[in-house]
């Protein structure tokens, strides 16, 4: 068994220790920049303010433009249904459980190239704009309309068409395919050197990467991510390979840390004076960090494992929440507030809008406004000024599990181990996390929690005890992510730092001692092999 133990953890490190190296070099380089992405923040700044006046169009009009017009009455009797996005986020269109649920449809208004637009987006199937002015459809982005979506979103700048991409090193995200192909257009002139990608759907700007995002990216997301393996050949494989050789890895390091174990002379020392039998400093340097790091290396390198959610670990068995429940029915044109409507009473009282987000809460049309001081709620009544009303999404959350009864509501007026926000760049960082929050418990079999902003009655978050393990497994393990440490910066940053470093040295002596073994093996093609180093004896 010893034997095995040693033959494992070299030979499966020997290819290894490269591969682990660049995980943690390019870990160090995520602490800072990470994958690009738009957050809400960056897009809002792009976004011209809407105009209540010769603004838009009826919104049953703009759906009959879209072709996303329900051709079966919905069971109010309205001629003009459509599942869509509620609360926030895609709902799904049907609340029986075990049912196949169709895609849903999320309706926004903002300015595309500083003209307002109905997008409509579901994401999974191509998004949809249309021009709110006249209804009429988007059916062709070209480089011209591109870059003057990119000139308005970043005005003082100059845009120049950089060419049309299907997926390139920086839109990778699944999030992006509802736009695919993208236009790339560059900012000469942008401070951050920025490029904009634009969809080639709805000619809305989806994705920025700065100067840096792109040169720090290579040896950062897109290195640690092992992103070499998408958009070609291996694409189809790239979850696998990277489970694969993260398998391999927490299998070396957890051989290795048994080994470092065996091999340390815990009473007294060798015939050289050290705890350590290795005469050869790369290989006393890799036992060394291995007894002092070995442990955080195989969490490190486990925890990256668990956050592919291989063979779906994660995924709880059972009913979900259903947010067509949650919503009480399908968004209905003629029973939503009119685009013009709101915004004229907004801005009556001073408002800057610069999207609009039509919603259904417990039956109840209402709309989400969002600009500086924002967000604000209106529904048929006018505008809610203490946001949505208690009763109506207590109502909706009660039939989200309807198997399930409702056992506690507690309001969270800071965040915890569960909530709790991320800087933008990094991993879930663009995903905003406002604070007062509802945090609801459900009694169902998967023991759901469901997190509701009270002030727009959107749901911001799901998780069941799968998703709580893995909040631990992964999330915990991998960047130490508490708020009490991520508020503890720079602290923070000099303990990530140095265990970073201390798992970039195991490796990189890992290498160094690696290629000796290799060189030491039996000659090939006539040359002579190196005779094999002599092991240090126990006294």
């Amino acid at each position: 068994m010893k034997r095995w133990l040693f033959l494992v953890h070299r030979w499966l490190g020997i290819p290894l220790c490269a591969v682990m190296a660049l995980w943690f070099l390019s870990g160090m380089v995520m602490l800072y920049v990470g994958y690009p992405k738009l957050t809400t923040e960056e897009r809002h700044q792009g976004l011209a303010p809407l105009q209540h006046v010769h603004c838009c169009v009826p919104l049953d009009v703009a759906l009959q433009a879209a072709g996303l017009a329900d051709a079966a009455p919905s069971p109010a009797g309205a001629a003009t249904a459509i599942t869509a996005g509620t609360a926030g986020a895609p709902a799904t269109a049907a609340s029986r459980p075990g049912h196949r649920q169709r895609a849903a449809w999320a309706w926004r208004l903002a300015t595309v190239a500083g003209e307002p637009h109905y997008l409509f987006t579901n994401g999974s199937q191509p998004a949809v704009a249309v021009r709110a002015r006249d209804g009429q459809r988007v059916t062709t982005v070209d480089a011209t309309r591109a870059v003057a979506s990119a000139s308005h979103f970043a005005p003082g700048t100059v845009a120049r068409h950089l060419g049309l991409v299907t997926e390139d090193a920086w839109t990778h995200s699944r999030a992006l395919d509802a736009h695919r192909p993208l236009h790339r257009v560059a900012l000469d002139g942008d401070a951050a050197g920025r490029w904009l990608y634009v969809s080639g759907r709805t000619a809305e700007v989806v994705r920025d990467a700065s100067l840096t995002e792109r040169s720090w990216g290579w040896v950062g997301a897109w290195l640690h991510w092992l992103y070499l393996f998408r958009g070609n050949a291996f694409n189809a494989w790239w979850a696998d390979i990277v489970i694969g050789l993260s398998m391999a890895g927490s299998v070396a390091a957890l051989t290795g840390m048994v080994v470092g174990l065996m091999r340390w002379r815990w009473s007294g020392t060798y015939r050289s004076g050290r705890k350590t039998p290795y005469p050869g400093r790369a290989a006393r340097w890799h036992h060394g960090l291995g007894m002092a790091g070995g442990l955080l290396a195989i969490t490190w390198v486990f925890s990256g494992l668990l956050s592919m959610n291989p063979w779906k670990v994660f995924d709880a068995p059972g009913a979900r929440p259903d947010r067509a429940a949650y919503a009480g029915g399908p968004l209905q044109a003629d029973a939503a507030p009119a685009a013009a409507q709101v915004l004229a009473q907004l801005q009556r009282q001073g408002h800057t809008v610069l999207e609009l987000d039509w919603q259904r809460v417990n039956g109840v049309h209402q709309v989400v406004a969002h600009g500086p001081g924002g967000p604000w709620v209106v529904d048929a009544d006018g505008l809610l000024p203490d946001g949505v009303p208690t009763a109506r999404w207590r109502a909706a959350a009660a039939r989200l599990l309807p198997n399930a009864r409702l056992i506690e509501a507690s309001l969270l007026t800071h965040y915890d181990a569960y909530y709790y926000a991320r800087v933008a760049h990094t991993m879930g960082g663009h995903r905003e996390r406002p604070l007062p929050v509802w945090r609801l418990r459900f009694d169902d079999a998967n023991a759901t929690w469901v997190t509701i902003d009270p002030r727009t009655a959107a749901i911001l978050q799901i998780s069941d005890h799968h998703r709580r393990v893995d909040r631990w497994g992964f999330a915990f393990l991998h960047s130490f992510d508490l708020p009490w440490l991520l508020a503890s910066r720079p602290a923070w940053d000099a303990g990530m730092l140095a265990f970073s470093a201390a798992g970039l040295g195991l490796s990189l002596t890992a290498v160094v001692t690696g290629w000796r073994r290799l060189r030491r093996l039996p000659p090939h093609h006539g040359r002579p092999g190196r005779p094999p180093a002599i092991s240090a004896t126990p006294r």
